[in-house]
């Protein structure tokens, strides 16, 4: 069984908060990019978590914000779309999870939103980075030049109805030059608070992880 502890990662602004989940016999660990105003606790990657420490997955769900910017990004908005700021957040956990001389774990990205772009980012300047999903994202987000730069195979989970995202999410793909693929959850919005909706991305995000991290 999977057991959650809280743990904190110092960056050069304060500390983030995260949940660090690794249960007997995991095969690869995957951090958690957030989307726009969401957090750790987010239902939606919680349910993905959930399925990837079912599939022997560790996880590192972390607030990419300390909680002084959260408090000021809700006022302002500003923080959220910060996409260098939340890529470097995302850095910060890939070196925390490597300054642990006990974890070796292949290492994946699971971003939402704009924490989807941040990801990307991320990935492109780690090279440790093995697999890369993101959900309802903004890949576009990332630049051309972060795009062209990712090395690592990368999945990008769109709803079939959320048809902007769709659009952004294709014109992003044709400028990755790491293996990719676009998968269509079909009559999904941009939540995917559809019926069976999560599920299927649970399943496909699982099965990318797998595929690349244990496999």
């Amino acid at each position: 069984m999977a057991v959650s502890v809280p743990v904190s990662i110092s960056t050069s602004a304060g500390t983030l908060a995260g949940d660090l989940t690794v249960g007997e016999g995991a095969q690869g660990i995957v951090v958690f990019a957030h989307g726009s105003g969401s957090s750790r606790h987010s239902p939606r990657n919680r349910a993905v978590a959930g399925v990837l420490h079912d599939r022997r997955l560790a996880t590192l769900r972390l607030d990419l914000l300390t909680e002084e910017e959260a408090l000021r990004d809700e006022r302002t908005g500003e923080l959220r779309f910060d996409i260098p700021l939340l890529a470097e957040r995302v850095a910060d956990a890939a070196a925390w999870i490597r300054a642990d001389s006990t974890n070796r774990l292949p290492l994946g990205l699971f971003g939402a939103s704009t924490g989807a772009a941040a990801a990307l980012v991320a990935a492109a300047g780690l090279s440790e980075v093995r697999a890369v999903v993101s959900r309802g994202g903004r890949p576009d987000l990332a630049g051309l030049a972060a795009l062209r730069e990712v090395r690592a195979p990368t999945l990008l989970i769109v709803g079939g109805r959320d048809e902007q995202v769709l659009t952004l999410n294709r014109q992003a793909s044709a400028e990755l030059s790491a293996p990719h693929r676009i998968e269509v959850v079909a009559d999904a919005g941009h939540l995917f608070e559809e019926d069976g909706a999560m599920d299927e991305v649970a399943r496909l995000a699982a099965d990318w992880f797998r595929r690349h991290l244990a496999g």
